[in-house]
């Protein structure tokens, strides 16, 4: 069955929208995004639960017929750089236009279309290595793009973190770098297995704050009095100096990733291996396909490509498995990312981490007792709904920087404070805050505070809220 720029507007079985609208229609923008494969299907779901209008547009009718028994939005079928289906799918009115099909030069081009058409602002994912950083630049001025995004170079620039602090399964960063945040999960016999947190700084003497912690299915954000248990993940905020401090001390820092192996010569592994060498690390790549292998040959010269099936274990220990201080599984089948992750880290290599795109199978994989999961649609869909707030700043909100943490269950957020905050100039044990609100860390100037109940908020200040089953458009919205 075919149609033809055909406009759908199903409910789902239910009747139901399958995700709450948690802000007001007058906050809501109207976006549409352009390609529903697996990464569209992603920013579809995550800006649908910011509370926006959506509009989902694609070539492919079956496609769009799964999309309709899904979502609660508007679907066109239809080529995304024809001016007819923009037209219809209200590009003159769009706040923002998101083209994340699978080719470049077309997201490119409905981009440059949607825009002249009256599209405020644009994002094209182009993840083309043959496309760098100057090019890239160039494009994006002639084309008058807002933002690109690559999924695979985020993704690659998320593992080259994680290899630099192996300890971490996570790690976010920021106002500049000065604080970060990570998570990481308490093994079996942690020192911290029983600690109080009020008793962590006296004990580790690591200015740092346990912030959040994921027991089994439960998220809590802590006080003092909360007792950490063997097999919790947990998120803390602390300095770069001070979280190296703490891990030191806890006897689980671990060296920067030197020798490392990938599964699989995609895209994110060329990059993730072009960082990885710049950084002075040794890198083997496993690939099946003789035609990559020599193009990965040609492209990285200083990487050592090994053509051959990485589901054979033979040829993983011939290449000394066993040796390693990393092993990343990249190939584009989550299943077998999973099972070869699943025997690398019995083999004993130091840092075992998965490529899964599949919600589903990453908590399996997390169950099956692999912590350090790496899933590049989502992170970028969580880059569009930070890039989504940032554009309601301009309407009241002075949201900084957004990451989700704990599967998604927790937003970090980074406020700027104006002067005529209503926070300021008061003992935060004088603040009346919201359920499930945690102030995590104030940086005033370079210097990072991790808060305290007479710690005040000055103008000027950045302040990181930790907030669960909330969205936060301003810092005031953390008071009752």
């Amino acid at each position: 069955m075919v149609f033809n720029r055909k406009i759908f507007s199903e409910r789902n079985d239910t009747g139901q929208m399958p995700f709450a609208r948690p802000v007001s229609q007058e906050d809501a923008m109207n976006i549409i995004v352009a390609g529903c494969g697996k990464i569209g299907k992603t920013i579809l779901n995550s800006l649908m639960a910011e509370g926006h209008d959506v509009v989902a547009l694609d070539s492919d009718p079956m496609v769009i017929e799964e999309i309709t028994n899904i979502y609660d939005v508007m679907a066109i079928c239809g080529n995304c750089a024809d001016c007819g289906t923009l037209e219809e799918a209200g590009v003159a009115h769009a706040e923002l236009f998101v083209a994340v099909s699978g080719s470049d030069e077309l997201n490119m081009l409905s981009c440059f279309i949607a825009k002249k058409m009256g599209a405020e602002h644009t994002i094209a994912r182009i993840r083309n290595p043959e496309y760098n950083e100057r090019s890239i630049g160039f494009l994006r001025q002639q084309l008058d793009l807002s933002m690109s995004l690559n999924p695979e170079l985020l993704a690659a620039g998320e593992l080259f973190n994680i290899l630099k602090l192996p300890s971490a399964v996570k790690i976010e960063s920021f106002s500049r770098r000065n604080v970060e945040m990570i998570e990481m999960r308490l093994k079996e016999g942690s020192p911290l297995d029983g600690v109080m947190l009020s008793d962590l700084q006296a004990k580790y003497k690591a200015k740092v704050l346990i912030c959040v912690v994921q027991r089994g299915e439960t998220v809590y954000i802590p006080d003092g009095r909360f007792v950490l248990h063997s097999g919790d993940k947990i998120g803390l905020t602390a300095a770069p100096t001070e979280i190296q401090k703490l891990l030191k001390g806890l006897g689980v820092l671990q060296k920067q990733s030197k020798f490392v192996m990938i599964l699989g010569g995609s895209r994110t592994a060329y990059y993730l291996a072009k960082m990885l060498i710049s950084a002075g690390a040794s890198v083997k790549i496993i690939e099946s396909n003789p035609e990559r292998c020599r193009e990965l040959c040609e492209k990285l010269p200083k990487a050592m490509i090994i053509q051959g099936d990485g589901a054979q274990q033979e040829l993983l220990l011939e290449e000394g498995l066993r040796r390693l201080d990393a092993f990343v599984a990249l190939t584009g089948m989550d299943e077998e990312n999973i099972l070869i992750s699943i025997f690398a880290a019995a083999n004993c290599v130091p840092k075992v981490i998965s490529k899964v795109n599949r919600s589903e199978l990453g908590l399996m994989a997390e169950r099956l007792g692999l912590d350090c999961i790496v899933s590049p649609k989502n992170i970028t869909s969580d880059i569009l709904v930070r890039y989504a707030r940032a554009l309601e700043n301009s309407k009241g909100s002075n949201v900084e920087t957004l990451y989700k943490l704990m599967d998604g269950r927790v937003e970090a957020l980074e406020f700027n404070v104006h002067p005529e905050s209503e926070l300021t100039d008061t003992p935060l044990k004088d603040l009346h805050f919201k359920k499930n609100i945690l102030i995590a860390g104030i940086i005033r100037g370079r210097k990072t505070i991790i808060p305290g109940g007479d710690d005040v908020i000055l103008p000027g200040d950045r302040v990181i809220v930790i907030a669960t089953d909330q969205r936060l458009h301003d810092l005031s919205d953390i008071l009752k």
